[in-house]
């Protein structure tokens, strides 16, 4: 079983990353000094991997690097370990510092850092391989006994059938309702009531279970929980409120007493917000830069091919409601009236010139609001924001259309990328929205930007 094993997997974890950091460490050396002996390795660098990796690989314990990672995605896996990395450099750089060893190679530190991340974080993906053919075959598997067979339980069973190479298998279910036993859901037998869990637990084939009971049957949490832990069962409940609640909830405390909240943004906290605008300053500096030519070609364009101003300004709504100017090369002609505030841009819209026809199908048209970016009222990366016109209209078909404004609006976002562009379905674009909200971190900016560049400039919909 599983559980006699997670000790022994997290060992080898720990003994691998002490490896690797160890190979970088002497890579680093190499690269620096050259192949010389080890006998002939200056003492201040032959004692240094001594403490140094010991004080990582402790950084990343006690940074919950080696909790399981079964069911978390690699992106977050990945940004756990290169937190903890970085943390674990700086108490390196802070302890050398201290202790007056001025003399050690800044080269070498850089080089160990650098080459360290990418040896641990290769090892762990190949860790994922391994790990994810061995259970599509049948290894390391965790099984499961869902207590509850209703919706909230059949829902999590189908999720565990459709990601097979987590490594979960759920064994059958208990539910108190005598109508569905022996039936099987999502190809998972009820075994009978909730009378039945001490006897399967004894028989040591359930790893962990899950309480997927709905919040009528509160009453019975207590003596369920008490007969996992008296077997020395793990145990996790899946709150039934998903239905009640608009968003992804976060349990946290006041003085001790709980509170749900009721929509978990990453963004809520300071060194994520920190995070993401550096990151945003960092990128919209290097792209003005390296997109200087093309926006004095743009601006060229523009100017010859239709009188007026090269900007267009179009008011938005912005972070928290707040209305701001937009920035796009103009890519219409001037028109003497405000319908641009309140009409959709068509496929044959007579407003277009030739040129901005060609800068908006292929986003180049969007260039500018890397200067928005920099303003701080946009991020790269982010809900696209619409005009006060529609947002009046959209808010009351769409109940959750406002939580987007819960973030910055990006120049890209998830919605984008997936598709969901121009006359597109706005309840797609909003649930694609919420769910960037609800799972944001730098990877997922990344990527994002990726997919927008090989996917997502020149688009159909792209009016």
């Amino acid at each position: 079983m599983i559980k006699k094993h997670q000790r022994f997997f997290s060992f080898m974890l720990f003994a691998l990353d002490g490896f690797l950091l160890t190979v970088a460490y002497f890579g680093a050396y190499v690269y620096k000094w050259g192949l010389y002996p080890i006998s002939q390795m200056d003492y201040l660098y032959l004692k240094a991997p001594v403490w140094m990796i010991p004080l990582l690989v402790a950084v990343f314990f006690f940074m919950e690097v080696y909790s399981s990672m079964r069911s978390r995605l690699f992106r977050k896996e990945m940004l756990m370990i290169i937190r903890a990395h970085l943390v674990g450099i700086v108490l390196i750089y802070g302890i050398l510092y201290l202790a007056k060893m001025y003399i050690y190679s800044r080269t070498v530190l850089l080089v160990f850092g650098v080459l360290g991340i990418v040896l641990v974080l290769a090892g762990r993906y190949a860790v994922r391989r391994v790990l994810r053919y061995l259970r599509k075959t049948g290894y390391n598997q965790k099984h499961l006994l869902v207590i509850g067979a209703g919706k909230v339980g059949a829902d999590f069973a189908r999720k565990v059938a459709s990601n097979r190479d987590f490594g979960f298998n759920v064994l059958g279910f208990l539910d108190d309702d005598m109508a569905k036993k022996g039936i099987e859901i999502h190809g998972v037998r009820v075994l009978g009531d909730c009378s039945r869990l001490p006897a399967l637990l004894a028989d040591n084939g359930v790893d962990e279970v899950i309480i997927a009971l709905p919040l009528r049957a509160y009453d019975k949490y207590h003596a369920l929980v008490t007969t996992c832990e008296k077997a020395g069962v793990r145990v996790r409940i899946i709150p039934d409120y998903f239905g009640v609640l608009p968003g992804r909830p976060k349990v946290e405390e006041f003085d001790e007493f709980p509170l749900i909240n009721i929509r978990h943004v990453p963004l809520d906290d300071p060194f994520s917000r920190f995070t993401k605008r550096a990151f945003d300053i960092a990128v919209s500096l290097t792209a003005v830069i390296f997109t200087a030519p093309l926006l004095i070609l743009i601006t060229l364009g523009v100017k010859l091919t239709s009188p007026g101003p090269v900007f267009f300004r179009q008011e938005r709504v912005g972070l928290n409601n707040r209305p701001f100017d937009m920035l796009k090369f103009r890519s219409m002609r001037v028109a003497g009236d405000n319908s641009a505030d309140t009409k959709w841009t068509t496929a044959n819209d007579p407003r277009k010139t030739k040129f901005g026809a060609f800068i908006r199908k292929t986003s180049l048209d969007e260039l500018p609001q890397f200067l928005n970016v920099l303003r701080g009222d946009m991020s790269v990366v982010g809900p696209r924001p619409e005009r006060p016109f529609f947002v009046e209209q959209f808010k009351e078909k769409i109940p959750k259309y406002m939580v987007k404004h819960q973030v910055k609006p990006g120049i890209t976002g998830w919605a984008q990328v997936n598709g969901w562009r121009g006359d597109t379905s706005i309840e797609k674009r909003i649930e694609c929205d919420i769910y960037y909200i609800e799972n944001w971190d730098l990877l997922f900016d990344i990527k994002i930007m990726f997919l927008t560049v090989f996917k997502g400039l020149i688009n159909k919909n792209a009016y």
